[in-house]
């Protein structure tokens, strides 16, 4: 089953008032259940939350090259109040001035790990060169890998494993050495 069809169940159940889809064919099977609250990554099986009324999806296939983890909308943070301001606006302050983003040189599929079996090529506290590479990301069923272009220490991970990046979006927080 290609990507593309994944992806155009995802919104036809997400359309839909059913609660829960299952398709096997073969060794591959898709399990979508809308209102799925947990993340999960093992070999073979990729499991993504959900926000009302986004489906989950769990995909299984055998001897997949990466995770096959569809992108599902997050849910709205809710609005700040007048207490939180201040930790908000510091915090966007950090992001903004004191550290260096590694942002998505392309639109695709951002992969934390080379594998689904394999741990994360990087998490915060980590310290990377410039020629570490931080993460893959899948366009045009190719796996391309990201390099930090700068020395430092990773700060935050912004985006999730299997989650669909823009063209600039924003991935790593690095604090420049």
């Amino acid at each position: 089953m290609k990507i593309q069809e994944i992806r155009e169940l995802i919104r036809l159940i997400d359309q839909s008032s059913i609660d829960e889809f299952v398709y096997e064919q073969g060794e591959t099977k898709v399990h979508m259940k809308k209102a799925a609250a947990a993340v999960a990554v093992t070999p073979a099986v990729v499991s993504a939350p959900a926000a009302q009324p986004a489906p989950a999806v769990t995909v299984s296939a055998p001897a997949a090259p990466a995770p096959a983890a569809m992108p599902v909308q997050a849910a709205a943070e809710a609005p700040a109040t007048e207490a939180d301001q201040p930790a908000v606006s510091a915090a966007k302050q950090a992001k903004e001035g004191a550290f260096h983003q590694i942002t998505s040189p392309m639109v695709g599929t951002f992969y934390a790990a080379p594998a689904p079996d394999k741990p994360p090529y990087v998490k915060p506290g980590d310290k990377v060169k410039k020629d570490t590479v931080v993460c893959i990301i899948e366009a045009m069923k190719l796996f391309n890998e990201i390099e930090a272009e700068v020395e430092g220490e990773i700060v935050e991970v912004l985006v999730q494993n299997g989650q669909l990046v823009e063209y600039g979006q924003p991935l790593f927080l690095v604090k420049p050495e």
